[in-house]
């Protein structure tokens, strides 16, 4: 798959903005805070409906202006793929492909596979369960519609859930009939949640140790492994056992939303025991395990973006990274870096085309 055109009106810092791109290797290159990461966040908005920096959409419309659109052409399978994406100031964002609008973003996602490697990414290992929720969940949803459409279901019915203990304790009333019927839905939905989530780790997991030997070339164990309740218990008796809880916090404490993933080294939490270099080398084999499960499932090559990789990494580290996708396994890569002469140095090495592009 390839993006061979990008055009932005309005989007961050960019009035207007044209881009025609390389099939293999594109680098952004340009001082701080010129735009090089606003390009790529352009391109991760196409495939998935939304920013991958700031996901209040209306604030990547340009300072003073009340609308944006993005506009990609992409090649998929020899098919021409036309997707833009655009949001007006108090309006709906709206999603086109080949002209026709989305009804639901959800059938958008998987479309066009895409991994993104930023400094953001350290989220991952610093911030709470929710980050990490996110990224398995959207990992596996590039790939299964059910499983996207069994958590927009789950997630409706807990916030519902929640609204109804809510009314119980404001109204100092309590109709466990009523909490039932979403508490049956609650558990329908997450236990086939919980059953994908563990089934995709048994077979991402070996993918990432490999990635992991393969980047630092070492033999440090690393490991992730799934927290979640319903391993000993099924969602309908963690509910009932943890009611009265639920009914003074007014929320719902227990389900595969408060799920989480360990990230070990060594069986020790990465976050306390790792170092810096195997943090980053554990988050960068993380986004390449996800690369190659994505590939492996949809039979579509994703894009893959390198974000500031120069300036978070050492020059070895990343000499190894290009070594690594400098073969048929990997296609269309988008880098950004703040040194132009650095980056050409470093993608000459690879016998394959590119393009630079100076802001």
């Amino acid at each position: 798959m390839l993006l061979r055109q990008l055009s932005l009106i309005n989007y961050k810092n960019f009035e207007s903005k044209e881009l025609t791109f390389d099939a293999k290797i594109n680098c952004i290159v340009g001082d701080n805070g010129i735009g090089k990461t606003n390009i790529l966040d352009a391109i991760y908005h196409l495939s998935f409906g939304k920013s991958y920096f700031n996901p209040v959409s209306s604030q990547n419309i340009r300072h003073g202006s009340d609308f944006f659109v993005i506009d990609g052409t992409f090649e998929k399978e020899g098919r021409e793929e036309k997707i833009v994406c655009s949001l007006k100031k108090n309006n709906k964002k709206i999603i086109k492909r080949n002209g026709k609008a989305y009804d639901r973003f959800a059938d958008h996602i998987g479309l066009l596979p895409l991994v993104i490697i930023s400094p953001a990414d350290r989220d991952l290992i610093i911030e709470g369960s929710d980050t990490r929720r996110k990224f398995i969940d959207g990992v596996i949803s590039q790939s299964d519609k059910s499983y996207l459409q069994n958590l927009i279901n789950y997630n409706k019915v807990v916030s519902q859930r929640n609204a109804l203990l809510k009314y119980f304790a404001a109204n100092r009333t309590f109709n466990k009939d009523t909490l039932a019927v979403y508490n049956e839905q609650m558990n329908t939905y997450g236990t086939k949640i919980f059953k994908k989530r563990t089934s995709f780790l048994e077979a991402f997991i070996p993918i990432f140790q490999e990635q992991y030997k393969s980047i630092t070339g070492n033999t440090e164990d690393v490991s992730l492994s799934y927290d979640s309740k319903l391993k000993d218990y099924d969602l309908l008796t963690l509910l009932n056992k943890n009611l009265d809880k639920d009914r003074a916090l007014q929320y719902t404490s227990v389900g595969i939303h408060k799920d989480d993933l360990s990230f070990e080294i060594s069986d020790h939490p990465i976050k306390k025991f790792g170092s810096q270099g195997q943090q980053k080398s554990f988050l960068i084999a993380l986004k390449f395990a996800q690369f190659h499960f994505m590939k492996s499932q949809s039979g579509t090559t994703p894009i893959l973006i390198l974000d500031d990789i120069f300036d978070k990494l050492d020059e070895h580290r990343v000499s190894h990274i290009i070594t690594l996708v400098n073969d048929e396994n990997f296609g269309q890569i988008f880098i950004s870096d703040t040194h132009a002469d650095r980056t050409e140095s470093v993608v000459k090495k690879i016998h394959q085309s590119y393009k630079i592009f100076k802001l």
